[in-house]
């Protein structure tokens, strides 16, 4: 039986989380792009530990073992890792801008499981406590199908080549619910 739980990321889980964000780029999207594109999306991707110091950033454990991670963000920066180049810490309006969702990674023996939709759902409930009104995301061609599926729309069609190849990326936001009064 199927037993998800999670928590906020801590700066010791680093290893682990690299690990597992370097083995769901190399796996997950190789049947979306070109080995080229694969390597220029590790330079693009990545964890970003200003999440983990914000405390929004999330394991999902199964077992106790890390399936995934993601996050969001009250900052600027729309996508990418520490080593990403383009990062912008400043702090967005929740009356005005939509909270970032962030490197959101599942280990390839975890996919299909609901790891996703775990991170994302705490995610959002997060951002919309804080008084954002919509979220939005850079997702890779393989994460599009999960964030359609979880409310997400297409906003626009990006290509990063940053990286040294032309990676295809989709934005897509979402309207988020407010919170309940319990």
């Amino acid at each position: 039986m199927l037993r998800l739980t999670h928590r906020p990321a801590r700066p010791d889980d680093l290893p682990v989380l690299r690990a597992l964000a370097e083995a769901a780029i190399a796996e997950l999207q190789t049947p979306f792009l070109t080995p080229e594109q694969v390597a220029a999306s590790r330079a693009l991707m990545g964890i970003d530990t200003l999440l983990i110091d914000d405390g929004t950033y999330y394991v999902v454990e199964d077992g106790g073992e890390i399936a995934g991670c993601g996050g969001w963000s009250r900052r600027a920066t729309l996508y990418g890792g520490d080593a990403s180049p383009g990062r912008d810490p400043a702090l967005l309006d929740p009356a005005r801008d939509p909270a970032r969702i962030r490197a959101m990674y599942t280990h390839p023996d975890h996919v299909r499981k609901g790891v996703g939709r775990r991170i994302l759902a705490v995610c959002e409930a997060a951002a919309a406590a804080e008084g954002f009104q919509s979220a939005e995301l850079m997702a890779t061609l393989s994460g599009e199908p999960l964030y359609r599926a979880c409310g997400y729309e297409p906003v626009e069609n990006v290509v990063d080549d940053r990286g040294g190849a032309p990676v295809p990326l989709v934005l897509m936001r979402k309207a988020l619910l407010a919170p309940t009064p319990v």
